[in-house]
């Protein structure tokens, strides 16, 4: 069974400890976080899990990381904010796993960062991706592996439209349930509130379709209440934000080929994932009502490890692992290199 060090016992991190013991996919053998009530107890008094370890308030409180096979990293958006994790993890050779979403494609933002990463990989043996729903698979992996039956794509576009009222409440925080308009731009100014990876995942889709993006925008707008609403957190005035509508535009050879939306707001009354390609042949693909943002990206961690540990040492994107499924239990998992044709009955 796989040994696993949890960095970040949030929200998210609860989850995916869950989730891990939930599918006997490992044991946390390590965990990390920062919250002062939570220093110092036993996991499995946070979480329900057998024989939690102690949770320290830094990766320098474990004495041996040689004993981690993987890491699961969920703390931060922001890849500087995330470097001294990652530093920390691949200098001792483990694998990282991590939900920042700078991560997924990180060579937009942080070129240098993203250097250093796959250099340390390379001395260490270590390996690191980012991966979750979005960024991670629904805007990028996923327009991508469905361009695969297309033999010229001329455009794509793809929406993420998303009902918040079940997603839990930092997501609804980041979003801006519940703000006025000056509030709500101040945010969006002082960059508190936004989607993090939509541009990322733009640029994801434009590599592997082999687009080279000439010039790119990004705009934030909130989604309004017709109506008083309740979430959870509280009321939502009529007027005010019930949610937020950003979308990345890019640009190739003067025309505008690449185009995502990411409208997520409290009461939205249509979810769903949509991919359009307008390519040879022509593809629409839709997941009505949406996938669940939470439930989805605790899933996609879990399902990548496995892949990831099988991959070369390396900074890597959820394309350049191999395809990834729902994993099975531990105990019945063949390892991936040694999969193979089913035995003949």
């Amino acid at each position: 069974m796989l040994r696993i060090l949890q960095v970040g016992l949030g929200p998210l991190g609860i989850r995916v400890v869950e989730d891990l013991y939930d599918r006997r996919l490992g044991r946390v053998v390590a965990a990390v976080d920062q919250d002062p009530q939570l220093i110092g107890r036993s996991l499995s008094k946070i979480v329900e899990v057998p024989d939690g370890p102690t949770v320290h308030g830094h990766l320098s409180g474990i004495e041996d990381l040689s004993d981690v096979r993987c890491a699961i990293v969920t703390t931060n958006s922001d890849l500087e904010l995330c470097m001294d994790t990652f530093r920390c993890l691949l200098a001792e050779g483990v694998a990282v796993v991590s939900t920042c979403e700078e991560l997924s494609w990180p060579w937009l933002r942080h070129p240098i960062l993203a250097q250093e990463l796959h250099e340390m990989c390379i001395r260490y043996g270590g390996r690191i991706v980012g991966t979750g729903v979005n960024p991670g698979f629904l805007m990028d992996a996923l327009p991508v592996a469905v361009s695969m039956v297309c033999r010229k794509v001329r455009s794509v576009e793809i929406e993420r439209i998303q009902d918040a009222s079940s997603r839990r409440i930092p997501f609804q925080k980041k979003i801006g349930a519940g703000l006025d308009d000056i509030e709500f731009e101040r945010r969006v100014a002082n960059k508190t509130l936004r989607h993090v990876g939509l541009g990322e995942s733009l640029f994801f889709v434009a590599h592997y379709l082999g687009l080279e993006v000439e010039r790119w925008e990004e705009t934030i707008a909130p989604v309004h209440a017709d109506t008083e609403l309740e979430c959870g957190l509280g009321k939502i005035s009529k007027g005010a934000a019930r949610g937020v509508r950003q979308t990345a535009t890019g640009w190739v050879d003067g025309e505008e080929r690449l185009k995502l939306l990411f409208h997520a707001a409290i009461d939205e009354p249509n979810p769903c994932d949509r991919i359009t390609i307008d390519g040879d042949p022509p593809l629409r693909v839709e997941i009505p009502g949406g996938v669940h943002g939470d439930v989805a990206t605790s899933a996609a961690c879990m399902n990548v490890i496995r892949p990831l540990l099988s991959a070369e040492p390396g900074l890597h994107t959820m394309a350049s692992i191999a395809l990834q499924g729902c994993t099975p239990p531990d105990d019945f998992a063949p390892p991936l290199h040694k999969m193979g044709p089913p035995p003949a009955s």
